[in-house]
C-alpha cells in the first residue's frame, strides 16, 4: 500500500468527521471569494461527493463545474437546473454546453482531502486536476484545494506531476500560498 493510499482512508475520514462544523464556514469564505470576481469569470467549483463541502448554491453569478471526457478534464457552465450526466469518472457534470478556456475562469476550487504548506494536495488519486493544471495556461488560473482547517499537514508525499495549488479555503477563509 502506497503511503499516499493509507493518507487517503486516513484523511477521508478525518475529513468526514470534520465536515459538519466547518463546512458552514467553508461556504461562508467561498462566498466571499466569489464576490472578488470579475462579472464575465465563472467561479470553478465541483460536483460535492459525500464528505466534501457543498459549494452549489454560491451567491457567484457564473459557476462551472468539471466534466472528465476521453481522458481530459475540462469545465463548462452550470446552473441549478442545468442537465446532468455521469462523466466518464463517474461524477455528475454538466452535460451539455461547451468546454470552456482558462481564461474564462477567475479560480478553481477544488475538493482535498488533505493539504500541505507547500501547495500539495492530496486526492482521489485519479490525477484529473494536476493533468490540468499541468497546462501554464491552467496553471495561472487561481486555483485553491477546499477542506477543513483540522485537514492540513506541513508536509504530504508528492510526485513529480503533482502541481502546487496557490493555496486553500477553510472555514476561517481563504489562504494564500503565492501570490496570484
Amino acid at each position: 500500500m502506497s503511503s499516499k493510499h493509507a493518507l487517503r482512508e486516513q484523511f477521508r475520514q478525518r475529513r468526514r468527521q470534520l465536515l459538519a462544523a466547518a463546512e458552514p464556514g467553508i461556504r461562508a469564505a467561498a462566498d466571499a471569494l466569489a464576490g472578488t470576481l470579475a462579472p464575465d469569470q465563472a467561479l470553478g467549483i465541483y460536483w460535492p461527493l459525500s464528505g466534501e463541502a457543498d459549494l452549489r448554491n454560491l451567491a457567484a453569478q457564473i459557476l462551472a463545474l468539471p466534466r472528465v471526457s476521453e481522458g481530459t478534464l475540462t469545465y463548462r457552465h452550470w446552473q441549478a437546473g442545468d442537465a446532468l450526466s455521469h462523466d466518464d469518472s463517474r461524477i455528475l457534470a454538466p452535460s451539455q454546453g461547451p468546454d470552456l478556456d482558462a481564461s474564462a475562469l477567475g479560480l478553481l476550487l477544488v475538493p482535498a482531502l488533505a493539504f500541505d504548506q507547500h501547495g500539495f494536495r492530496l486526492g482521489y488519486g485519479g490525477g484529473w486536476f494536476d493533468r490540468l493544471r499541468s497546462d501554464p495556461i491552467w496553471r495561472a488560473v487561481p486555483a485553491l484545494a477546499v477542506l477543513p482547517a483540522g485537514c492540513l499537514v506541513e508536509q504530504l508525499p508528492s510526485d513529480h506531476w503533482d502541481v502546487p495549488f496557490h493555496g486553500w479555503l477553510d472555514e476561517q477563509g481563504a489562504h494564500w500560498l503565492q501570490a496570484v
